[in-house]
């Protein structure tokens, strides 16, 4: 009997061996950004920024046009390129560590101005490829090679939530986060990818996905651990939801 595939690799996504650990989120995103923009049809005019940390090798599987920038700041690049080609499909492909420290007053400032494009912001509560240090997402009580007592409130702080602070500026028009631990959420994800760039194509200006992903080794955890762990712990601290979802909301 012939048998019906069920699934194909996008066009988008290279075939080539991935550089990610087993269990990493980033090959799950990676696909679903490219199943977007092969359904959307926008190959050809679609640029993603890739910035410093595990997300720099994002170019390596997404056969699109992509720019690399200095660590935290993506914003800006993505700004200039959207700003001089508005006519592009242009995203930001950032980590916790990268946006959410270095990089936190870029991705304000470029939220707040309303910038046309779309940042896609991967939350995996450490610093992946630099050794598992603490990131401003880190959760309370969590270890990592720069907090290996846990960290402490008292004088770290606690994690930064980023998609409650870019909803209290006026201009972005969707803000959302979302996780991929399990198929129901990765669908929803995907979703999210797709509305944030039917915004950025219409010109309603800056859309912003928060994707609750996972770091098996920083975390000591086997995939199946790591994936269980972003249910029954991140999804405590980050809240799946949707923040500001149509440009009316924005403009009330």
């Amino acid at each position: 009997m012939a048998q019906t595939p069920v699934y194909s690799r996008p066009d988008v996504l290279t075939d080539v061996p991935t550089f990610y650990c087993p269990g990493c989120g980033h090959g799950i995103i990676h696909r679903l950004l490219a199943e977007v923009i092969d359904e959307m049809d926008v190959r050809g005019r679609t640029v993603g920024i890739a910035p410093v940390g595990c997300s720099v090798t994002a170019y390596d599987y997404l056969d699109i046009d992509m720019s690399e920038a200095a660590h935290g700041r993506a914003p800006a690049v993505a700004t200039g390129i959207k700003r001089a080609r508005p006519d592009l499909l242009v995203f930001a492909y950032q980590g916790d560590g990268d946006l959410a420290s270095i990089g936190l007053a870029e991705i304000l400032h470029a939220a707040n101005r309303g910038e046309n494009y779309t940042t896609v912001f991967v939350n995996n509560t450490v610093y992946g490829m630099t050794g598992g240090q603490m990131a401003p997402t880190t959760l309370v009580d969590q270890k990592t090679t720069t907090s290996p007592d846990g960290r402490d409130v008292a004088t770290m702080g606690h994690p930064m939530r980023i998609c409650e602070m870019i909803e209290t500026l006026m201009n972005p028009c969707y803000i959302v986060r979302s996780s991929i631990h399990a198929p129901p959420e990765i669908r929803k994800t995907k979703k999210c990818i797709r509305k944030a760039f039917d915004y950025q194509l219409a010109g309603e200006g800056f859309s912003f996905i928060e994707i609750l992903s996972t770091c098996p080794v920083h975390w000591h955890m086997t995939p199946g651990q790591s994936m269980q762990h972003v249910k029954d712990v991140v999804q405590k601290a980050f809240p799946v939801r949707t923040f500001r979802d149509r440009p009316e909301e924005r403009d009330a």
